[in-house]
C-alpha cells in the first residue's frame, strides 16, 4: 500500500521537470559555475560573498585597452608573456608562484608564469601554453560567468559555435551577480565552496581537460572543464548543450588531485 509521501513524490518531480529551465537549480549552477554550495545529495545552490572593490583591482597587473579581440604578435595576444618552457609535461605540483584573487563569487589562483598575465577590461588573458596554463584557465574563465561582464568574457574566451550560442542564450535569463573584486590576502573565504585542487586527465598542445576539486562544508566534489588552444590562448570549449563544465559530483577524498594547499 502506498503512503501519502509515495503519492506526492512523483507529482513533485513532475512539477520540477515541467518548470522553465531558468528556474531549475541545475541550470542556475551551470550559469554561475563554482560560487556555490555543493550539497552531497547532488543539488547545488548559489550562495557566496560579494567583494566591494572595482573588478580590475584584483586582476593581474599588466593591462591594455579592450577593443574586441586583442592584436596578435607571433601567434599570441600582443603583450602576452608566459613561461611555456614546460611544454606538454604534466605538473607534479601547483605553480610555485601562485597567488589568490577574488573574482566574482569565488577566489581563483593566478600565476606570473602560468597566467593570466594580461588584462583587457574584464578579460584576463594570456595563459601559458602548458598543462599548468590550461589549469589556470579552467579555474578563471568560467568563474567570470557569474558577473555582469560575462558576455564579453564569453565572446573572447569561449570557443564559438552552437555550444557558446546556447550558453549565451540560457545565461541571459539568469540574474548577474554584483561586481566583486579586489585582492584577498587572507586564508579564509566568504564562499562555502572553494577550489581545493586539480588534475589533468587529458592534454595535448591543442586541447585539454582539467578536473577541478572543490571543497565544501559537506566534503569534496569534482567537475571537469574542456579547453582548446585557439587564437594563441586557452579558451573554454562548451558542450553541445551549452554547459561550460560537467555536472558537479561528490567524491570521497582528494586522491588523484594536486592540492592547492590553501
Amino acid at each position: 500500500m502506498f503512503t501519502r509521501r509515495e503519492y506526492r513524490e512523483p507529482r513533485r518531480r513532475r512539477s520540477e521537470l515541467s518548470e522553465p529551465y531558468w528556474r531549475q537549480r541545475g541550470w542556475q549552477v551551470s550559469a554561475a559555475f563554482l560560487g556555490v554550495v555543493v550539497l552531497l545529495s547532488g543539488i547545488v545552490a548559489l550562495t557566496a560573498g560579494r567583494g566591494t572593490a572595482d573588478d580590475r583591482a584584483g586582476a593581474p597587473p599588466s593591462k591594455g585597452p579592450l577593443s574586441g579581440s586583442p592584436a596578435m604578435r607571433d601567434g599570441r595576444p600582443d603583450g602576452c608573456r608566459t613561461d611555456d618552457g614546460g611544454g606538454d609535461v604534466m605538473p607534479t605540483a601547483p605553480p610555485g608562484d601562485v597567488d589568490w584573487r577574488t573574482l566574482g563569487v569565488t577566489r581563483v589562483p593566478v600565476s606570473a608564469s602560468a597566467g593570466p598575465t594580461l588584462t583587457q577590461g574584464p578579460v584576463w588573458w594570456c595563459f601559458a601554453h602548458t598543462p599548468a596554463g590550461a589549469v589556470l584557465a579552467a579555474h578563471i574563465i568560467p568563474s567570470h560567468m557569474s558577473g555582469p561582464d560575462w558576455r564579453t568574457v564569453a565572446q573572447e574566451q569561449v570557443v564559438p559555435g552552437r555550444g557558446r550560442d546556447l550558453f549565451v542564450f540560457k545565461r541571459s535569463t539568469v540574474r548577474d551577480d554584483a561586481p566583486g573584486g579586489g585582492r584577498d590576502t587572507g586564508s579564509g573565504s566568504s564562499s562555502v565552496a572553494s577550489y581545493a585542487g586539480f588534475s589533468v586527465p587529458a592534454y595535448s598542445g591543442r586541447a585539454a581537460t582539467v578536473e577541478l576539486l572543490l571543497k565544501t562544508a559537506q566534503g569534496y566534489a569534482t567537475t571537469s572543464v574542456s579547453l582548446r588552444w585557439s587564437g594563441g590562448d586557452w579558451k573554454v570549449q562548451p558542450s553541445d548543450n551549452g554547459a561550460l563544465h560537467t555536472p558537479v559530483k561528490a567524491v570521497q577524498g582528494t586522491n588523484g588531485h594536486l592540492l592547492w594547499g590553501v
